[in-house]
């Protein structure tokens, strides 16, 4: 395509991203909000591994969670940069995130 290195950029349904565009050939980092169905309460954390990150949380080997079980993925960001998503977790945990994310789940 005319203009695009790699393809077009992702839909908004495909992926939310912090920077905007394509991430297929950049390093990845994941903000990432779980549901405890047990207590109905949320848990938000970041990772640069999102796959084993999940796994370690749905084993119950993360200790934050491993009480929490069983626990559900409910929203998930990819940012570029480590620290943008550091800064979105710390945001996610403030008033004004949590309503945000009320308004996104």
């Amino acid at each position: 395509m005319p203009g695009w290195r790699n393809g077009p950029p992702a839909t908004p349904e495909q992926t939310q991203l912090c920077d905007g565009g394509r991430v297929d050939a950049y390093m990845k980092y994941y903000t990432y909000v779980l549901l405890s169905q047990r207590d109905n309460l949320h848990y938000i954390g970041w990772t640069n591994d999102i796959k084993e990150r999940l796994k370690k949380h749905f084993e119950g080997k993360v200790i934050a969670t491993k009480d929490r079980r069983p626990l559900k993925l409910v929203y998930c960001e990819i940012c570029l940069d480590k620290q943008k998503a550091i800064k979105r977790e710390k945001y996610f945990k403030t008033g004004f995130g949590r309503r945000f994310l009320k308004n996104r789940i």
